[in-house]
């Protein structure tokens, strides 16, 4: 079959764990947006959901960190963190193991990944899930882009990622579904933690519906680093969902600077219908 529905989220640990301090008008468009993407997903009737996400140091640390790595498991346990703090009840994820080695086989042709037979789901997958897949029934994909720790992958290697996926999706017989997720700008775990940089997500977010590759490629690290953080390496899951879609242009469904949740709240779909 092929690739039958791409978009990105935010995964911002407060969605869940501090949903009460946001404004009530922000919480709502919020809510509606994912709700809205929740039922696109299943609109599509998919075989497996890939999500493509920032891990955070939750299971790879400084003596392995893969720039890139897709899980082949049968399941996936989270959230790793405190479930009573992030609001998230612990469940065990299905995978689909066969179907991570057919797509492995494929993207290895064109770049080099890790696997993990083993891989436990912090928040990065986990909000997404437990707001999009609140019924846990379709088979999950992981895929972490290294967003951690430099030296971080090159924007045009997530770039040739998000290819490899779309080419492998392109030769499996499955519908696959795939999201994105991560903040935009941000500063987590520093005392800047709570700002957010609305002009420069608003700009990059422009430039992802447009999905013009060398736009988006016109990043630098450095760059990246002083206008959104830290947490803004985590472009990257966006880049690889519009490299998969590439030849289409998007649409945001939802942007809501909330300080309390230290992220734009985005949620954001590829029209892969034109």
């Amino acid at each position: 079959m092929s690739l039958v529905f791409a978009g990105v989220c935010s995964h911002g640990p407060g969605i869940t764990a501090r949903a009460q301090r946001a404004a009530p008008e922000s919480k709502r468009k919020i809510d509606a947006a994912y709700a809205r993407m929740r039922e696109a997903i299943h609109a599509c009737q998919p075989d497996a959901l890939i999500v493509i996400s920032a891990e955070h140091f939750a299971n790879f640390f400084m003596n392995n960190m893969p720039s890139f790595a897709v899980g082949m498991a049968d399941y996936y346990d989270g959230p790793i963190e405190n479930p009573e703090w992030l609001r998230i009840p612990p469940r065990r994820v299905p995978g689909e193991k066969a179907l991570s080695r057919e797509l492995l086989e494929t993207v290895m042709q064109e770049v080099d990944v890790a696997y993990c037979e083993e891989w436990k789901f912090d928040h990065g997958i986990m909000v997404p899930l437990h707001l999009l897949l609140p019924d846990n029934d379709v088979p999950v994909i992981p895929v972490n882009v290294n967003c951690q720790a430099p030296p971080l992958a090159p924007l045009q290697r997530v770039y040739a990622l998000g290819q490899a996926l779309r080419k492998a999706c392109e030769a499996s017989d499955k519908r696959i579904a795939m999201i994105g997720t991560g903040g935009i700008s941000h500063w987590p775990c520093t005392p800047d933690s709570g700002k957010i940089n609305e002009a420069w997500d608003r700009e990059f977010l422009a430039r992802w519906t447009r999905n013009d590759r060398s736009s988006l490629l016109d990043y630098t690290d450095a760059a990246t680093y002083q206008d959104g953080g830290q947490g803004g390496y985590e472009i990257r899951t966006y880049i690889a969902v519009a490299a998969a879609a590439a030849g289409h242009q998007g649409e945001i469904w939802c942007y809501e600077p909330v300080p309390a949740f230290a992220c734009g709240c985005t949620v954001g779909v590829m029209d892969l219908a034109t």
